[in-house]
């Protein structure tokens, strides 16, 4: 039976690698997919030929043209994956440090993009220092970055703003955007906050 299962998944994911390599560049949907891959996981199965085996395959999250149950394999070509070589043990681990927030930008996980309103976020696992450098994959050199910042962070490194450089942009900012800091701050510090306003009281 567990060998009957594996062979059914073994083949569903085969299925659609070869469609996608038979149709790249070309916008495919669900329903065709669904068919194609033979079994109610079909999804699970394109996302490990993206995650685990490299293929550029895209949806509506990575780019505007497709619209929400389409997938596009832009090219043969496997991309270099880091998070293939991490855990998801660690990569659970890095996500909830870093807050579900991208490290570069700060957009957050799921809600739309601060670059690009009609595309929700999504985090991969990037390295501060790349591999390509001497980096490791130590937890110490991971971080969430969405799929904006990591197509374009390939050796690149920003630092983050330091406390004087991030008061001084917010003071900078219009009142109602200083507003939405504020609300965001409490929302993620609501203890600190409210032991802050104890304090103003006392």
């Amino acid at each position: 039976m567990q060998q009957k299962k594996k062979m059914q998944r073994l083949s569903a994911r085969v299925k659609l690698r070869n469609y996608f390599a038979d149709h790249v560049g070309e916008v495919l949907d669900s329903n065709t997919l669904r068919e194609i891959g033979g079994i109610s996981e079909w999804a699970r199965r394109v996302r490990e030929l993206r995650d685990e085996e490299g293929l550029d395959i895209v949806t509506h999250n990575d780019l505007d043209s497709l619209k929400p149950n389409e997938y596009m394999l832009r090219s043969l070509e496997i991309k270099p994956s880091a998070e293939r070589s991490i855990s998801k043990e660690v990569r659970a681990l890095v996500l909830d440090r870093d807050g579900y927030t991208c490290q570069m930008c700060g957009a957050v996980a799921g809600e739309p993009h601060p670059y690009n309103r009609n595309q929700k976020t999504r985090l991969h696992i990037g390295h501060i220092v790349d591999k390509s450098l001497g980096g490791t994959d130590d937890i110490e050199n991971l971080q969430a970055l969405c799929s904006v910042c990591n197509e374009g962070a390939a050796n690149i490194t920003f630092a983050r703003p330091d406390v004087t450089r991030l008061l001084a942009q917010v003071r900078r900012a219009p009142r109602l955007d200083q507003q939405e800091v504020l609300y965001w701050l409490i929302t993620k510090f609501p203890a600190q906050a409210k032991r802050k306003i104890e304090e103003g009281e006392g």
